[in-house]
């Protein structure tokens, strides 16, 4: 099993604070940032950062759905850690600052593959699927900071 990693970033108009605590809302801003590939959403515990449980299903392709139980932590000021516990996914997201009213937002999440053919097409393809994917919803949040 290989480690299978996707990273997308992006520089959003808004003061990090103000960035951090809209994904830290899991139970008011996040569900509305989630484009089409998200759903059955469910805030279980919590609500805002650290100690917050939630449950979404994500469709990465049209057969591969994959159900996720995050457990959230907030181990540094401006970083929130998705540990899923039905997986070995892990997505984490850092805001800092990037210039005045500005901030840079860099999502990564890294999982164990699959072995053999099946985890060679998955190392290749599944970074980019989903860098599509934040790339979507770090388009929404821009639009969700930025107003």
């Amino acid at each position: 099993m290989a480690q299978v990693e996707a990273t997308t970033e992006r520089v959003v108009a808004a003061d990090a604070e103000k960035v951090f605590d809209a994904l830290a809302d899991y139970s008011g801003t996040r569900q509305r940032l989630l484009p089409e590939h998200f759903s059955e959403y469910e805030v279980r515990e919590g609500g805002d950062g650290e100690g917050t449980l939630v449950h979404w299903k994500l469709q990465a392709t049209s057969k591969r759905v994959r159900d996720c139980l995050l457990e959230v932590s907030e181990p540094t000021d401006g970083q929130l850690v998705e540990k899923d516990r039905n997986s070995s996914m892990v997505t984490t997201w850092t805001v800092t600052p990037a210039g005045e009213g500005k901030s840079r937002v860099v999502v990564s999440t890294v999982w164990n593959g699959a072995g053999g053919i099946g985890g060679f097409f998955e190392k290749t393809f599944a970074p980019k699927g989903l860098g599509r994917i934040y790339d979507a919803l770090l388009a929404n949040l821009a639009t969700e900071v930025e107003k």
